[in-house]
């Protein structure tokens, strides 16, 4: 499906038929398309790339389209890695490991942290990290199919 370029989001870069590819929920999910492009919210000489998920509901494009700029696309990135490995690691220690649990990990960016932690305020945190970690494993394969892939290009990249 053609990804929409008479939108606010001007895509420059397009992944159409994202739908085929989206984890379990493929072919049955309404993602249809990822792109990156020129930020809907960009004004005249302030311009932002943002990455955005194209939804559409099988009549029309959906509001609940995301637009992200691309730091917090990379955001989510390592938020998944360092769950990944929290979650890995899990089995290994125990809570005395983590010394000042909740906070799990604080990843230095810009001069301050992203902060990784249990949401502890979470009236179900136990029985929802089980939950969560059962999804992990189940996933395992598509997850680490899209790690080894972005684990090259980053490769990649550094070689140049």
């Amino acid at each position: 499906m053609k990804i929409p370029t008479g939108l606010r989001h001007k895509p420059v870069i397009v992944s159409e038929d994202y739908d085929l590819i989206d984890g379990r929920n493929a072919p049955n999910t309404d993602a249809k398309g990822l792109s990156l492009g020129l930020a809907q919210w960009n004004e005249r000489g302030n311009l932002e790339i943002s990455a955005k998920v194209w939804r559409y509901t099988g009549e029309k494009w959906s509001r609940q389209s995301e637009e992200m700029p691309l730091h917090r696309v990379l955001d989510l990135a390592i938020l998944i890695c360092k769950t990944r490995l929290f979650f890995l690691e899990r089995y290994r220690k125990n809570e005395k490991d983590h010394p000042q649990y909740p906070l799990l990990d604080r990843v230095g960016l810009q001069g301050g942290a992203l902060n990784v932690s249990i949401a502890s305020d979470n009236d179900h945190i136990e029985s929802d990290i089980d939950l969560f970690d059962t999804c992990l494993r189940k996933d395992d394969e598509i997850i680490s199919e899209r790690l080894n892939v972005l684990r090259g290009l980053l490769k990649d990249i550094e070689n140049l």
